[in-house]
């Protein structure tokens, strides 16, 4: 039994914690500006950050989003300090991809997370593509089942695939058998990119196939091509890894490509997300909840309490933008683009 999944996560977090440059930080959300209120006519004490996901309620629409899992004491501390924080401050959270489990069976343990997390939303995760190779319903359970989830994600990183040198990259017929996945599972689907976009083209797909819901996960943050090439840096057919390492949608064009599709599609913004601003920001271009990774990683190899520090600096920015736009919930500014004063793309819906 090869180990090479398991040793590929723990590479991952290494490579992410030695080189600055896999976060792009692009801040493609400090482009857009907003509508500020001299005469708010609220008391700050009075704003609601607070959504539903799920059926479940969170405290502030936020899911931490797809990190890691594998069997190394690191990646297990990681997923509790997570689950830890996540439950003690009401948000969401989602698990790397869950492959390793099926190739590695001691890193199940690092995704057996409802222990920590009893009462807030965990997302499962697996690879879209490994839908072609060999895994189904069986595997979805038992991702499912392992978290005890309340969803799950498959994941389309066609970009990554085709960097890894072991990358599997027949994405072919994908769509259908992921509606087949969501006609056989008990739990909602959700597809989500891992840093490039999800276009007007890809929606169209998705909502033939009942498919609506999406975390667009754009570019401007993590590169998982930059990544990729670090584990293979001395193969000099790998260098399309830094070529690509900026590749796709950065994430507020590709909320703002799917604007139309707001009566259809439930959309989960992540990529490049690092404030409560960037939240505010994206829930007004139409986001319903937003995920953000990299800012808890360090925190997560701490401690539980440096995680729900972080958290808590998210929910704070983000009530205090609120306050500034007028706004007494998230709710008040879903999809209100009319609050955006300047930006670098058109904002005004046909």
């Amino acid at each position: 039994m090869s180990d090479s999944t398991n040793r590929r996560k723990f590479d991952h977090i290494h490579i992410i914690q030695s080189d600055a440059e896999t976060d792009r930080n692009k801040d493609y959300f400090d482009a857009i500006h907003l509508s500020h209120r001299a005469l708010p006519e609220l008391d700050l004490q009075s704003i609601d950050p607070s959504s539903t996901f799920l059926g479940k309620r969170l405290s502030l629409p936020l899911v931490i989003s797809s990190m890691t899992g594998g069997d190394h004491q690191v990646l297990r501390t990681i997923n509790k300090n997570l689950a830890i924080a996540a439950e003690a401050t009401g948000v969401a959270m989602a698990v790397g991809s869950q492959r390793v489990m099926f190739t590695h069976p001691a890193a199940r343990s690092s995704f057996q997370l409802r222990q920590f997390a009893p009462a807030t939303v965990l997302l499962a995760n697996l690879g879209a593509v490994q839908l072609n190779y060999g895994f189904g319903e069986t595997q979805a359970r038992e991702a499912i089942d392992v978290l005890e989830a309340d969803g799950i994600y498959f994941h389309l990183n066609p970009l990554q695939e085709a960097i890894q040198p072991e990358g599997n990259t027949n994405f072919s017929g994908l769509a259908a058998k992921l509606a087949e996945q969501k006609k056989r599972l008990s739990r909602p689907i959700l597809l989500k990119e891992v840093g490039a976009g999800f276009s007007p083209a890809d929606a169209e797909i998705a909502l033939r196939h009942g498919l609506d819901l999406i975390d667009i996960a754009g570019s401007g943050g993590t590169s998982w091509s930059r990544i990729e090439h670090a584990r293979h840096e001395e193969s000099m057919e790998n260098s399309a890894g830094l070529l690509f390492q900026d590749w796709g949608i950065p994430t507020p064009l590709a909320l703002r490509q799917l604007a139309s599709y707001k009566n259809r599609l439930t959309l989960i913004a992540s990529g490049g997300i690092r404030s409560g601003l960037d939240m505010v920001k994206a829930i007004i271009l139409g986001a319903t909840l937003c995920g953000v990774a990299r800012p808890f990683l360090g925190p997560a190899m701490e401690s539980a309490d440096r995680v729900i520090q972080e958290i808590e600096r998210f929910r704070r920015e983000f009530i205090i933008a609120l306050f500034l736009l007028g706004a007494r919930n998230a709710e008040a500014i879903h999809h209100h683009q009319e609050l955006i004063i300047n930006a670098p793309f058109p904002v005004t819906e046909k």
